[in-house]
């Protein structure tokens, strides 16, 4: 996928009235956006003062300019969503003609509906903080649930990592690959990446047995039996779903496993876990920071700042941001 123009006479016309910042979630991941649009990393203060209380202020001009705001949710989340409700709140008062919140992971996705007595939708209720705020727009990647979408009344952008992992894997050329789904809600998913691949489709049935992000596996629907597995995903937290499908695909022969997942939460002891398994290799993007604590050799990080970049450069244009999909069949 080409990056838009660097910065040059014609560039600088095109992103004249382009300001992009972020706040302390991501500041790597913002400043690569930068570097493929060719411009510079907005100057805003963000931090807290001593009774704990976030404070922000922009350090330039925003009035009338097309603003976007970098700021993943990461850990601490609440903080740096907190970070970013004031930062929109802080640009919609010095009058940004519009303000374009990217938000690569999308925190409580999975609280999407209710589905116990007396419990919230705190999907829903990130996104009434967001449009209260003053966000004018989103632009995310693999939601865990599409119908987070409707619960925004501003436009939403939902970009996928899938083409930057489908890529990779692509370019290893693995022997008989065999795409395998974590579970029936990531089939779609799995059976696009089989489909671009060339290469039949897996799926692991669970049953969520509590809320404390134990599953157990309950079998491997697909024959995996001396083919290389790939295990695909939007995310991974613990690891303990991850780690069941390996050992189940383990058990049943696969001759290698590996996994692709846009979002690497990685917490608790995920990576130790990752590390001392049979997994080959776990490729996650940076739609979160990877701390050099979690860094290890099994897991490798794809940058998705060039897919933002573009899609960014397409909303401040006005082009369509679905044209930077090629469209992908679906296996029979």
């Amino acid at each position: 996928m080409p990056a838009p123009p660097a910065s040059h006479a014609k560039g600088d016309a095109v992103y004249q009235e382009l300001s992009i910042f972020s706040g302390n979630a991501h500041e790597a991941l913002a400043r690569a956006i930068c570097d493929h649009l060719g411009r510079p990393l907005g100057r805003v203060a963000v931090y807290k003062f001593s009774n704990d209380n976030i404070f922000v202020q922009i350090q330039e001009n925003v009035r009338e300019r097309d603003v976007v705001v970098v700021q993943p949710a990461a850990a601490p989340v609440s903080d740096h969503l907190l970070e970013l409700f004031i930062m929109i709140d802080a640009f919609k008062r010095a009058s940004a003609g519009r303000i374009t919140v990217v938000m690569p992971y999308y925190a409580y996705g999975r609280s999407d509906k209710k589905d116990q007595p007396r419990v919230p939708i705190t999907a829903r209720l990130i996104a009434n903080f967001l449009e209260v705020a003053g966000a004018d727009r989103l632009l995310t990647v693999d939601l865990h649930a599409g119908q987070i979408q409707g619960f925004f009344n501003v436009p939403v952008d939902e970009l996928t990592g899938l083409y930057t992992l489908v890529d990779y894997y692509e370019r290893l050329h693995l022997p008989d690959p065999v795409v395998v789904a974590s579970d029936l809600g990531a089939s779609k998913r799995a059976r696009n990446v089989a489909a671009r691949l060339d290469a039949p489709l897996a799926v692991m049935e669970k049953r969520r047995v509590s809320n404390d992000e134990n599953a157990e596996i309950m079998t491997v629907i697909g024959e995996v039996k001396d083919r290389t597995a790939i295990i695909i995903d939007d995310e991974v937290l613990t690891g303990g779903t991850l780690l069941q499908a390996v050992c189940a695909l383990h058990e049943r022969g696969a001759r290698a496993i590996y996994a692709g997942v846009t979002h690497g939460v990685l917490s608790g002891n995920a990576v130790e876990r990752i590390q001392a398994s049979p997994l080959q290799e776990l490729v996650i993007t940076d739609t979160l920071p990877l701390p050099e604590e979690k860094q290890r050799e099994k897991i490798k990080v794809l940058s998705l700042a060039p897919l933002l970049a573009r899609a960014i450069h397409n909303i401040h244009t006005g082009q369509s941001v679905g044209d930077l999909f090629k469209p992908v069949p679906l296996a029979p």
